[in-house]
């Protein structure tokens, strides 16, 4: 019973420290399901190593791989069904195999265990799991398994990056259970005691004294790297660790979504085209509108989060304002999104309500009609969308459909509304510095008209709500809706809106005048302004491209966005804007000066807004390349040591373990297989002096290409030029003597003759190898074929 406990000791601890990397990435998971599907990973993977144990190596890795695709097969429908994903097992597992990495790396946090997030944890966690316990059980080499699931763990680590708290609980119980398995003896001696013991004494003492000297070497190291890694690492301890998503550029936009707000006018002037069908599932009661402004609400701060709530129409009508749109960069010439998208899973992340604020929730079903490009019409915000695959802006609560809409998607978004307490409105104040920076940014080239204009109305009213407030009111009674205005909102559009002979088309326009020139004017007036564009709609039915609208919001401190609406009321006849602002003096009147066009200013390319896309990729390919190709040479170091460690093992199983006849014949095939591994294989057929007459002249031959090899660098060894046809290759005609003896009188051989034959095998070896160019010798010893033939001869590993 104490065998069998203390040979589970290190499968426990293999599965238990892959599982740990498990725990460590499921921090930034959603749910308990990836943590569950590393551990099943962990544990399926060892326990097929230690059942398999009695089998070749060569088997073990098939059945591996064959139990690791039920197991991957099996966890990627799982999480498909608890993220209701549509299509078949197949289709998902494609398309988890193609974007498996890229989304792990733009998923938003938490991320929601879906086939594509899950994929890559569960193969890598029971690839490590294989690795570690093929090199811990088969060789005996149990801190070298540990370095698969080291490498796991420390990959875990950086994925999550700053985006949890640090894992010292679980790190510390990684170095316990590694502990506890280097510390448990695995098994127990072999039959014959000491594997050295019935060696030559001279070969027995060079073992001994070999191995002295490599373990004083590797606690050397250990203590050197401990000396000088040490201050560092802890000096690492309080730092931020980096986030590998900044390297991984996450879904973008097209030009037509970048800036929605130019589609306004395209849709006023086909105000029947179906765009929506909305079926509004729960909703709760409408706030009525204060103080005749009708407020709106997205709270969560300075930081740009969104928590849409009330706009103008929901009092009144009990109707919703569907958010398609927030464009938070103008550079003068265009308004833009600049929003960051990361790939989101059914549920989205949480931000904290406002002060005093009414949280309403409000769940509807929306079926995509004619509405074309990628951005996901819902009310702010959102909270959970199931039915489609989305990428989600927190700065924003806008989503994307990065496939892009098509007529016929359906799905529900929840969405969390909420209502300020606008009794704090009027003496809330305005956040400044570094935060709000991008939503107060006024770009060179303002018309001086427009800036004389703001501060107009920002002298007349000193609370920002005040301001807000007065530049609403001016645009609602000065301006007229015109459906077929030209699009355009750049500094000259705005300009001839405001200013404009009213008999030449100016002074009206679309809400996309309507809101962009309260946003420029409210950032003149020390205002942080966006523009949002979406739907007015009641809920129910149709939303039709007439039911488009822009409108402007304005962020208070502890109040969040606050939505106003600065169109004309209807019926009202607005007032001319000469009454209360006039140009000045040096202008020409308006009826000599010349007439402006009202066709919209070319828009020059988009630039490059501050906090916009321009600044999402951060180091991309050069970094990517240089991660992919580390990982790759840690891969390829960790299976050359693998092999290393298992070709060693089998040389001193042939050569130390069984009875004198089998160390004998254990040190032919040593014999036979460097023959094979330099490129002289020699046929069973043929008879032991046969092999041994090819063993000298494959010696002979090797030397003469080596002593060539001088005029290219590769000059032979002393050896190689003093010993020629010596005590090597005579050493062979022993060995072959030797083995002759063991099979026609089985059993007479003595423990002297199995150390001659291992001390003359080993120098023909070491002499064939050295005979062999540089690069050959480098893959002397990691090289699989010896593994790969094994025979009866064989000991059992």
């Amino acid at each position: 019973m104490l065998r069998v406990l203390r040979a589970s000791v290190v499968p426990l601890a293999l599965i238990g420290l892959t599982a740990l990397a498990g725990v460590v990435l499921g921090r930034v998971y959603a749910g308990d399901l990836l943590t569950r599907l590393v551990i099943g990973a962990a544990a399926g993977s060892v326990l097929v190593s230690v059942a398999a144990r009695r089998l070749p190596s060569w088997l073990v890795a098939p059945l591996s791989v064959a139990a690791m695709a039920g197991w991957t097969l099996w966890s990627l429908r799982l999480a498909a069904a608890r993220a209701d994903l549509p299509g078949g097992l197949l289709e998902v597992t494609a398309d988890a195999a193609r974007n498996g990495i890229p989304r792990l790396l733009t998923a938003m946090i938490p991320v929601e265990p879906t086939p594509d997030t899950v994929l890559v944890p569960v193969v890598a966690a029971w690839l490590a799991g294989l690795a570690g316990a093929e090199v811990a059980l088969r060789t005996g080499r149990v801190l070298l398994g540990y370095l698969p699931a080291a490498g796991l763990y420390a990959a875990a680590l950086y994925v999550v990056g700053p985006n949890a708290e640090p894992a010292i609980g679980v790190t510390l119980a990684f170095v316990a259970v590694a502990a506890v398995g280097l510390a448990t003896p695995t098994g127990v001696p072999a039959a014959g005691g000491d594997p050295s013991a019935d060696l030559a004494p001279r070969v027995r003492a060079a073992v001994r004294v070999r191995l002295a000297i490599t373990a004083t070497l590797g606690v050397a190291l250990v203590v050197g790297l401990v000396a000088l890694l040490g201050p560092v690492l802890a000096g690492q301890v309080d730092g931020r660790p980096v986030d590998p998503r900044r390297y991984v550029e996450p879904p973008q936009v097209q030009t037509l979504d970048e800036n929605p707000l130019i589609r306004i006018s395209g849709w006023a002037l086909h105000p029947e085209q179906k765009l929506l069908d909305v079926s509004t599932v729960r909703s709760g009661a409408p706030t009525p509108p204060v103080g005749g402004v009708t407020p709106s609400a997205d709270s969560t701060g300075p930081d740009g989060g969104t928590e849409d709530g009330p706009e103008a129409a929901d009092g009144a009508g009990g109707s919703v304002r569907i958010r398609l749109a927030v464009l938070s960069d103008y550079d003068g010439v265009t308004w833009r999104v600049g929003a960051t998208y990361r790939n989101a899973g059914r549920i989205l992340p949480a931000s904290t309500p406002a002060r005093d604020s009414v949280v309403e929730t409000v769940r509807q079903q929306i079926t995509v009609a004619e509405l074309s490009g990628q951005l996901l019409p819902a009310v702010a915000t959102p909270r959970e969308v199931s039915g489609a695959r989305v990428a989600y802006d927190p700065a924003t609560g806008t989503l994307i459909r990065p496939e892009g809409l098509t007529p016929g998607l359906r799905y529900t978004v929840a969405s969390a509304r909420e209502r300020p307490d606008a009794n704090l409105l009027a003496t809330a104040n305005v956040p400044a510095g570094a935060e709000v920076a991008r939503v107060l940014r006024v770009a060179d080239g303002v018309p001086d008209p427009l800036r004389r204009l703001a501060a107009q109305l920002a002298e007349e009213n000193g609370a920002p709500y005040a301001r807000a407030t007065a530049i609403e009111q001016f645009l609602a009674e000065h301006y007229r809706v015109a459906a077929d205005a030209p699009s355009g909102h750049a500094y000259p559009n705005l300009g001839f809106f405001l200013f404009g002979p009213r008999n030449g088309g100016g002074q009206e326009g679309t809400s996309e005048q309507f809101a962009a020139a309260f946003a420029v004017l409210g950032r003149l007036s020390g205002l942080p302004t966006r523009v949002v564009v979406g739907f007015e709609s009641s809920g129910q039915g149709p939303v039709r491209a007439g039911d488009a609208y822009a409108w402007p919001e304005v962020l208070f401190d502890g109040l969040g966005w606050v939505a106003f609406d600065p169109m004309p009321r209807p019926d009202n006849e607005p007032r001319p804007v000469e009454e209360d602002f006039r140009p000045t003096p040096e202008d020409p009147p308006p009826s000599e000066a010349p007439a402006p066009t009202v066709e919209p200013t070319a828009s020059p390319e988009p630039a490059a807004a501050p906090g916009g896309s321009s600044d999402q990729g951060g180091v991309s390919t050069p970094v990517l390349v240089a991660g992919g190709s580390g990982g790759l040479l840690l891969l390829v170091g960790a299976l050359l040591l693998t092999l290393l460690a298992m070709r060693r093992s089998l040389t001193r199983a042939r050569l130390g373990r069984g009875d004198p006849g089998q160390r004998i014949a254990g040190a032919w095939r040593e014999v036979t297989d460097a023959l094979r591994l330099a490129g002289r294989p020699v046929g069973d057929d043929l008879a032991a002096t046969e092999v041994a007459g090819q063993a000298r002249q494959a010696l002979v031959d090797a030397r003469t290409e080596r002593a060539g090899g001088e005029q290219t660098g590769d000059a032979p060894t002393p050896d190689d030029t003093a010993t020629g046809t010596g005590a090597t290759e005579t050493g062979v005609d022993e060995l072959a003597d030797l083995l002759n003896r063991v099979a026609f009188a089985p059993g007479a051989a003595t423990p002297d003759q199995a150390a001659r034959a291992a001390e003359v095998s080993t120098a023909y070896v070491s002499s064939l190898r050295s005979a062999r160019p540089w690069w050959r010798r480098i893959i002397w010893s990691t090289h699989p074929a010896p593994l790969r033939r094994r025979t009866a001869t064989d000991p059992p590993r």
